[in-house]
């Protein structure tokens, strides 16, 4: 079950009502990088986990929670921001002060002009947030990426929090109020915390490389391709050993010379590595063999339940009385 407390995680502030940022802001609550996007994408992600691996199921359970947390205060964020709209909003369908104030030209003008560049606001969402980016896109589950084999999910997570911090990153240039900084400045960190905490998650998953089970093919492996004309580029990626198998990279220089001598590829043995169709081959077997274990060691097949609640007293067997 899920509780909500009434008190924010971090006590959100605004110096200053302001729809232009509140806008801005949109994006970490309905955009493709933001809080809602993160904490369907770490929930989702945990069901596949609490067999296999509990520990990562808890962490991922625990860190989703707090996202959904990051977006109450978003939204709490962006609607101090809007501070004074939806008023104004239910005053303008009285035809009281602010519909007199469109008489004047100026201010009618002023007042299209906020509609057109704040549509969101003035004339959909009433003066609060709303599950969209900040160009008014709906959220879409298109967003969240969970494939079921934790080494590529929690690689996937940390990608996901480097995005989210540089869109905070970003915000912050385009703010000068003191109490809005702080709060972007709070949550920008905790996306800091939880890249650390993935990827600390995924080293004690071993083997982790590559993602998924097969370890790929030695032949292919260290190929770089030069496929583009003009002064080369070398550098760790493409000459000396790669980050994680330790094989040397081979540079093709002319890609398509390359393709037509060997056939399309198929008459080429492996080179620069230790590794063999015969070793990856065995790899490949006894990896399956672990990973289906974990899984299925794990996973019950009969009498399945979700939770294991502790007995009321009404369920205890009731002792025999003796006549």
């Amino acid at each position: 079950m899920f509780y909500h407390s009434k008190e924010l995680q971090f006590n959100a502030r605004v110096s200053k009502p302001d729809p232009r940022f509140a806008r801005l802001l949109l994006e970490q609550f309905g955009g493709g990088n933001g809080e809602l996007k993160a904490s369907m994408q770490y929930f989702v992600q945990a069901f596949c986990c609490r067999d296999p691996y509990p520990d990562k199921y808890d962490m991922l359970m625990d860190i989703a929670t707090e996202e959904m947390g990051h977006l109450e205060i978003v939204g709490a964020t962006i609607q101090m921001l809007l501070a004074g709209v939806n008023g104004e909003l239910k005053n303008a369908a009285d035809r009281t002060e602010t519909m007199k104030m469109l008489d004047g030209k100026a201010s009618k003008e002023n007042f299209i002009h906020e509609a057109i560049f704040n549509p969101h606001f003035v004339v959909l969402s009433g003066g609060g947030p709303m599950l969209t980016d900040s160009n008014g896109n709906p959220w879409s589950a298109t967003y969240v990426n969970a494939d079921g084999d934790l080494t590529v999910d929690l690689r996937s997570n940390i990608a996901a929090e480097s995005r989210a911090k540089i869109v905070y990153e970003y915000l912050l240039k385009f703010t000068d109020d003191p109490d809005v900084i702080a709060t972007l400045n709070f949550l920008m960190t905790r996306e800091v915390a939880h890249f650390q905490q993935f990827e600390a998650a995924l080293e004690t998953i071993r083997p982790n490389f590559p993602p998924g089970v097969l370890q790929s093919d030695p032949r292919y492996s260290n190929l770089y391709y030069n496929n583009s004309a003009g002064e080369d580029a070398r550098g760790p990626w493409n000459e000396g050993a790669s980050t994680q198998f330790k094989e040397t990279w081979q540079y093709i220089n002319d890609p398509k010379e390359h393709v037509e001598s060997t056939n399309g590829l198929q008459d080429i043995d492996p080179k620069g590595t230790d590794r063999t169709l015969e070793s990856v081959e065995k790899d490949d077997r006894e990896l399956s063999r672990v990973r289906s274990e974990e899984v299925n060691s794990a996973t019950p097949t009969k009498d399945i339940q979700w939770s294991n609640y502790p007995a009321s007293p009404k369920d205890k067997p009731r002792k025999r009385r003796d006549k």
